[in-house]
């Protein structure tokens, strides 16, 4: 799959904003909770996708269309269920071409008692999306009753391993601690590409940039960064520095 429509020399820098489904508004603080503003950042930072739900890429990203590409998140869960999580798809792959994406997005939540129904919905859509000639991301979450440790190098690797043996074109995984336990991810990725799951906002912005360079030497192409970016007080300055430590690597 040619992945040139979101990557520049093999890196991506994805910009996440469809923590409004999953957290809610609160943490979509100050100007944050305005997606024109997020789609700014997105544009003046340079970076190569934004990640948004159907509703807010159908209100808001037509007037970015020619200014930055689209991963539209295909589906999506409230907060405010407890129990064995579940996220069913909410947009179709056709839905997503009609709005102008050019890359789509599915959460699942490996070690759920409903994980079988999330990767039968993946297989459908990734082969759907790559008839239609689209990249598909796997966002693979380790949660769950059976699953002890999420951050564990050996769940990290199983998630990174979900992505490609889905047919994943990126896997997006948390960050397991260290350089070498996410080196060992990228590997059990084979020819998925992986990317970072930004998280929350760390209280010393240094933390995270470490975070990044590890990822980056661990064979990482990047990030899918959201709240450390537009939850800072300098979206933009924060964006040049997470910049310079992926296409370092380029």
């Amino acid at each position: 799959m040619d992945l040139s429509k979101i990557t520049t020399d093999g890196k991506a820098m994805y910009l996440a904003y469809d923590h409004g489904v999953e957290h809610g508004p609160v943490d979509l603080i100050g100007r944050s909770i305005d997606p024109a503003y997020i789609l700014d950042i997105a544009v003046k930072g340079g970076y190569n996708a934004v990640v948004l739900q159907k509703g807010v890429a159908e209100k808001y990203y037509q007037d970015y269309k020619d200014k930055i590409s689209l991963i539209v998140k295909l589906n999506g869960k409230s907060r405010l269920v407890e129990g064995e999580p579940f996220s069913g798809q909410v947009c179709s792959v056709s839905e997503a071409v009609d709005i102008g994406a050019v890359a789509v997005g599915y959460t699942i939540y490996l070690g759920s008692q409903y994980e079988s129904k999330m990767l039968a919905e993946f297989g459908r859509i990734e082969e759907e999306a790559h008839k239609k000639g689209l990249a598909v991301l796997a966002w693979v979450y380790p949660r769950g009753g059976a699953v002890k440790d999420d951050a564990s190098p050996e769940i990290t690797a199983y998630a990174a391993r979900m992505a490609l043996e889905m047919g994943a074109d990126i896997a997006k995984i948390k960050y397991c601690g260290s350089e070498e336990c996410f080196r060992k991810a990228v590997e059990a990725a084979g020819k998925t590409k992986v990317v970072l799951s930004g998280g929350a906002k760390t209280e010393n912005p240094a933390d995270f940039l470490e975070v990044v360079e590890n990822v980056m030497k661990a064979g990482g192409i990047g990030v899918a960064v959201g709240r450390n970016v537009w939850q800072s007080e300098k979206p933009l300055e924060m964006t040049e520095k997470i910049k310079k430590i992926i296409f370092k690597y380029s």
